[in-house]
């Protein structure tokens, strides 16, 4: 299933999540491996000062496995579907692991990048966090 994340980034933890994007140890040993790099490359910064990406999860509850990697730099605001369950072939039981070949993912991330900026650029330039 395909979440929008909505979350504001702790302060004094942007040197810290920085390091762990550049060095690709954000969310090492978790099963979802390099998708938090990813999501952080995606990920985009809003007018009210939230990062907003999109997060592919499988367990039954929402981000249950990423959501300790998450909260060591982010307050986790919201966690919601991306789209109807119903249409989600993983879980309407239809192709399990779906959204491991979906371009839902793609879809989302395309249409949320025309919104905010970079939030990866702009924690690397350091004008919103230092």
């Amino acid at each position: 299933m395909r979440y929008l994340v909505r979350a504001r980034l702790k302060p004094g933890c942007d040197h810290a999540l920085l390091s762990a994007i550049d060095d690709e140890s954000l969310g090492a040993g978790s099963v979802a491996g390099d998708e938090y790099v990813h999501d952080m490359r995606q990920a985009r910064l809003m007018p009210d000062g939230t990062a907003r990406w999109v997060e592919v999860c499988f367990c039954d509850e929402p981000l249950e496995e990423e959501r300790p990697y998450w909260e060591e730099y982010f307050e986790l605001l919201q966690v919601k579907d991306a789209h109807p369950r119903k249409n989600c072939r993983h879980e309407n039981g239809t192709e399990p692991w779906a959204c491991s070949h979906c371009d839902c993912t793609r879809k989302l991330e395309a249409k949320l990048a025309g919104e905010g900026v970079s939030f990866l650029e702009e924690l690397r330039g350091g004008s919103s966090y230092s």
